[in-house]
């Protein structure tokens, strides 16, 4: 099963490293990864996708909370969450081609944030389904380049990851 797990980490030289090393050592894959300040200057905040059952969830969480610049850490995935992910996809777009991919765009609440004679660039945000489906969507054949930001997410509700 997919997890998404979010820790608050001090925002200091080698943190990164040392959290990506804790999985690199036991073998867990890593599978988006998003790291950004939060609103205290001390701490970044650290979203990660992995898989695994309860059990390697369980030991991933007790090695990442014995590392001494994890802060605090909570697994979204237990419970209510919100997620989204960012993707820019370039899409070979000609002829009456490209009223179809606008429209399909359209569909899904992308952007078309750069036009060219035969390429578009989209924009667009949300789960990683809804961006998979749009993949599939438009046909994987016309796909030239994509760049997704990994899962960010934040819990539902009044739970607040802080100190």
């Amino acid at each position: 099963m997919r997890h998404i797990i979010s820790i608050l980490l001090e925002n200091e030289p080698g943190a990164l490293s040392r959290v990506v090393g804790l999985f690199a050592q036991r073998g867990y894959n890593i599978e988006t990864l998003t790291v950004a300040p939060t609103e205290d200057e001390t701490l970044s905040r650290l979203t990660m996708t992995t898989d695994g059952d309860e059990r390697k969830i369980e030991q991933i969480t007790k090695h990442l909370n014995r590392l001494i610049e994890v802060v605090k850490l909570v697994d979204l995935s237990e419970g209510a969450h919100i997620e989204r992910e960012l993707m820019l996809i370039k899409v070979r777009a000609v002829g009456a081609q490209r009223a179809e991919i606008k429209r399909t765009a359209d569909i899904f609440r992308g952007q078309v944030v750069d036009v060219s004679a035969s390429v578009y660039t989209i924009q667009l945000t949300g789960t990683s389904d809804k961006l998979e489906a749009f993949i599939e969507a438009i046909g994987e054949s016309c796909v030239l380049e994509t760049v997704r930001t990994g899962v960010s997410g934040i819990a539902r509700g009044e739970k607040v990851l802080s100190l």
